[in-house]
């Protein structure tokens, strides 16, 4: 679940109109037991975007594997296009504590890093440089970006993919349209969703016997949900529904508040 969350979505860069701003507060369960929460904030300006990400797991998963993680990227918007430059993440666990650090220039990996740096595995497959360019990293990726001047939450915009390099890994994440539905948070956002299937492909950085790579890569019953950000026509997860041998694991807003933020006004003599 934990892997997924940090999957979540990129595509082609379309324009991003105007401006908007998300704060959210997201439960995690498993079998409708509550593991985890997080939270997210998006800031889309006129001309610069951040958007940062932290949670740990609670309850009865926290006495025996309890851990924590953050993530954030930050770009500029050119074009109406979000154009990520950075992308930094953090996990703590009982083990260890690990970060990940990566460089982007116009869709290219320009740098990244991993602290500490982790042993050499022969089974892994090699992430080359070809693997590296013209990619998202995971936080942007989260942004799902639609086309076009009318309502963004359509159909259409489940027709997607992207490729994605988290630091260690690049894989392909595919969309196709499932449904529409209707949500409404505890607090914030009341209104449709566009409901997509989402597909996991490994391409290299990731050993081919792991079983949880097998498991993501067969499921064809993966969905997430869609809402809108206020002000833009970015969309963002509302849900996140994944099977497991353990029962359904969900990612899910409690909190979704979003509003549209005026654009800066040029500043005259």
């Amino acid at each position: 679940m934990a892997a997924l969350g940090g999957l979540v979505l990129a595509w082609a860069a379309e324009p991003a109109a105007a401006q908007g701003k998300l704060e959210a507060q997201y439960e995690a369960t498993l079998s409708g037991i509550p593991v985890g929460k997080g939270a997210w904030t998006i800031d889309i300006g006129d001309d610069v975007f951040a958007a940062a990400a932290s949670g740990g797991t609670t309850g009865l998963l926290k006495s025996f594997a309890g851990g924590s993680g953050t993530g954030a990227s930050q770009g500029r918007v050119v074009n109406g296009a979000l154009v990520a430059t950075g992308y930094q993440a953090s996990t703590t666990t009982s083990k260890k504590t690990e970060e990940i650090r990566i460089t982007l220039d116009k869709g290219n990996v320009k740098e990244f890093a991993i602290v500490p740096e982790p042993p050499v595995d022969a089974d892994r497959i090699v992430v080359t440089e070809a693997h590296r360019r013209g990619v998202w990293d995971p936080m942007t990726a989260s942004l799902l970006r639609v086309p076009g001047t009318g309502d963004p939450v359509t159909p259409e915009a489940c027709h997607n993919s992207a490729p994605v390099f988290d630091g260690r890994m690049r894989y392909e994440l595919r969309l196709d349209f499932k449904r529409m539905e209707s949500v409404k948070a505890e607090k914030g956002y009341k209104g449709p969703v566009v409901v997509c299937s989402l597909y996991f492909v490994p391409v290299a950085g990731y050993i081919p016997d792991r079983p949880v790579i097998k498991y993501l890569a067969a499921q064809r019953n993966i969905e997430i949900a869609f809402a809108p950000v206020a002000g833009t026509r970015v969309l963002v997860p509302f849900w996140l529904k994944v099977p497991t041998p353990l029962g359904p694991a969900m990612l899910e807003a409690t909190s979704f508040i979003t509003a549209a933020q005026p654009p800066k006004v040029a500043k005259t003599q």
